[in-house]
């Protein structure tokens, strides 16, 4: 474990801030491991940040007081997310574009906005709290409410999933994505409920896992956790699209500039290890061509962290969110960026997908 040096000014959140109205509304919006993301970057001169998540703005607030004279575009799919951060879009004089869209094709987004490279590209990977909160969402079981989790609000809705998937199909998204043990009795058990009736409704699903999946002794994980987990990723195809920013970050950023990626599951944590460790060279990468032959690659990036910085234990009293995070950054050499990589492609599909890819 390695922690970055704390930053003299963290900055904090103004959208978060306009917003409390109790310790539980502020916690909602305070940005996970915030002083050593800006730490790990090294805010030291005038430039282009890229918040490829933008959620409530916490990070995005914080990149904009941290020097005047740095520009941030932020990228997010939600659009109730664009649709919030108007005021502080207003209040940044200029200096702050809000764009809708994947963060996968954050490359192509600032292109459209007339930007050509960056010198810094911050991740916050996974589901916002907000979303958690908001029951019309779908994506928590702590609430009822329909059986949705779209990020986007487009395409299939978990309800879709549960509702229309093969049995084996949903097995492996619980096991794969969810890390559910029992994801084979969850499915056979989805499967038959769905005979009598569509399930519909987070409470109607979580329900019908509790009755499967028992509670281990002790543990306040509720049973369907990672069914839950597991839905929502493949629902919004949340690996393939880290992959596909990571990639994407490595094309646009300056020689120098910098990648900071916060996570929150070993699914996730896994990839950007992998990731960083294949482009800063600590990973053996075999020929195309000469299939098992290590051959010297050029290496895009050099690590910042040499392993995952974790959140203090102050930190996670304040913000339970915090727990199960970890930071990992790199910067940017001037070599060219190598083609993607398979390996973490493979990672973040289904065995039944992997070498044709998938999005939703």
């Amino acid at each position: 474990m390695s922690r970055a040096p704390r930053p003299a000014r963290s900055g904090t959140s103004k959208a978060g801030a306009r917003s409390e109205t109790s310790a539980a509304e502020a916690v909602r919006h305070v940005p996970v491991l915030l002083a050593e993301v800006l730490a790990a970057l090294a805010l030291d001169r005038p430039g282009l940040a890229v918040d490829g998540t933008f959620g409530a703005g916490g990070y995005t607030s914080a990149l904009l007081e941290a020097a005047p004279e740095i520009r941030v575009i932020a990228i997010d799919r939600d659009p109730s997310a664009i649709r919030a951060g108007a005021g502080l879009v207003d209040a940044s004089a200029g200096r702050l574009r809000l764009v809708q869209g994947r963060f996968g094709d954050l490359d192509t987004l600032i292109t459209d906005q007339g930007e050509e490279q960056a010198d810094w590209v911050v991740l916050d990977i996974g589901v916002s709290s907000m979303q958690l909160d908001e029951a019309h969402r779908g994506f928590s079981f702590r609430q009822d409410g329909p059986l949705d989790m779209r990020m986007g609000g487009d395409g299939p809705s978990a309800a879709d999933l549960v509702n229309g998937e093969e049995e084996s199909t949903l097995a492996d998204i619980l096991y794969h994505f969810g890390e559910e043990r029992r994801s084979r009795a969850v499915a056979r058990a989805i499967v038959e409920a769905r005979r009598r009736a569509p399930i519909e409704t987070t409470a109607q699903l979580a329900e019908l896992i509790a009755g499967v999946v028992r509670p281990e002794p002790g543990s306040p994980i509720h049973p369907a956790t990672r069914s839950f987990q597991g839905l929502r990723i493949a629902v919004n195809d949340e690996l393939g699209e880290l992959v596909r920013g990571l990639h994407a970050a490595e094309r646009v950023l300056k020689p120098g500039g910098r990648l900071a990626v916060v996570t929150f599951h070993s699914l996730e944590d896994r990839i950007v290890k992998q990731f960083f460790s294949a482009r800063s060279g600590r990973a053996a990468q075999a020929s195309r061509h000469l299939p098992g032959v290590e051959r010297p690659a050029p290496k895009s990036f050099q690590l910042v962290t040499k392993g995952p910085v974790l959140p203090s234990e102050a930190e996670t009293v304040v913000n339970p969110r915090a727990r199960s995070a970890k930071l990992r950054a790199a910067e940017r050499t001037d070599a060219p960026a190598p083609p993607p990589l398979s390996a973490i492609e493979t990672l973040a599909s289904l065995p039944a997908q992997q070498g044709r890819g998938a999005r939703r």
